[in-house]
């Protein structure tokens, strides 16, 4: 395994990651789907995870109502230290009024929460799952301040932000000398590369570290799905289409994949695990499975090297046109030097 410097802590985070969304939640639909996993297979998943080198570890307490944080304290046991537990909260977790969101209550509550599922007394990276359009980002850092001060919290991360409110985010702590979100847990991968534009270069430029959720588009660029449907129609992706792709750019992306394969001897997911991890704002990819094998694979991609060649093959397919203002910023070299 590679490791990575988290933002700009002193922290290093294994190049991929162990997801858990696919642990616990047999019995409801969407968790079905998606995994779930019960206790000796999500033990398997990640003692096949550690036994490769991985460190971060990451979930949310809304993954299968808390069922994945329940599954991860218990099976973590004495291997607590040897990982980098992440977890998120803002999603509902209850019909009360105050059980979902960013505030002070909640955040204190949703920890705690978290805390007894995961059975630990602090969280390594405690991230917010999204926005909270009604509590002032003010009242969110300060809490998340407070926790970690208090010793429950190690670093503060975010997730699904755009560019300009996690500057704004950046901004207030810098302002009033709180805690700063060191990561960012993003979508991205080869069609989903609309953080290009405004979020990795703020990421870059405030050396805040990028975490890569659904890093094959929820199992698109796993090598299953083409043109003549799908070779496997249990898979996620057959039955819900979450993120959402382009399908057409999207099938040219998996030929031109499957031709970069080749050439490496690797699998298709493994092309797209290592196109992403050869981006430089990326600091870990997080990857799913449902079974140790699958997980095995996907690991297998750090090893793998692409090519210049490789790369321009990948960025021309899956490229999308510069939106504005980022297509007038690439002319300002013009503007100011004379010809």
């Amino acid at each position: 395994m590679k490791f990575a410097r988290l933002g700009a802590t002193g922290l290093y985070v294994s190049r991929i990651a162990l997801g858990t969304m696919s642990f616990g939640g047999a019995g409801n639909p969407r968790w079905e789907a998606i995994g779930a996993l019960d206790e000796s297979a999500a033990d398997r998943l990640l003692g096949t995870a550690l036994d490769r080198g991985v460190n971060l570890v990451d979930t949310a307490d809304m993954y299968a109502g808390g069922e994945s944080e329940e599954l991860l304290g218990k099976i973590l046991g004495t291997r607590r230290d040897d990982v980098v537990l992440a977890t998120k909260l803002a999603a509902r977790m209850g019909p009360g009024p105050n059980q979902a969101g960013l505030s002070r209550h909640w955040l204190t509550k949703a920890l705690d929460d978290s805390l007894r599922r995961l059975r630990t007394d602090h969280v390594d990276l405690y991230q917010i799952h999204t926005i909270d359009p009604v509590t002032p980002i003010e009242e969110t850092l300060r809490a998340l301040d407070d926790a970690v001060r208090q010793g429950k919290i190690r670093y503060v991360g975010a997730s699904n932000l755009a560019a300009w409110q996690l500057m704004k985010a950046l901004g207030t702590s810098d302002r009033l000398g709180l805690h700063r979100f060191q990561a960012s847990q993003s979508y991205y991968s080869l069609v989903g590369r609309d953080i290009e534009a405004e979020l990795i270069p703020l990421l870059t430029e405030e050396q805040v570290g990028l975490l890569v959720w659904s890093p094959l588009a929820g199992g698109f660029l796993s090598g299953k799905f083409d043109r003549d449907g799908t070779t496997d129609s249990g898979a996620r992706r057959a039955q819900f289409s979450n993120p959402p792709v382009d399908l057409e750019q999207g099938y040219d992306v998996v030929d031109a994949l499957r031709k970069v394969a080749a050439r490496h001897d690797a699998t298709v997911a493994q092309i797209a695990l290592a196109w992403l991890l050869a981006q430089p704002a990326v600091t870990s990819v997080i990857v799913g499975a449902k079974r140790p094998e699958q997980l095995e694979a996907n690991l297998d991609a750090v090893d793998v090297t692409l090519t210049p060649e490789d790369l321009l093959e990948l960025d021309e397919v899956s490229r999308k046109p510069a939106p504005y203002p980022a297509w007038i910023h690439s002319a300002i070299d013009t503007w100011r030097y004379p010809a």
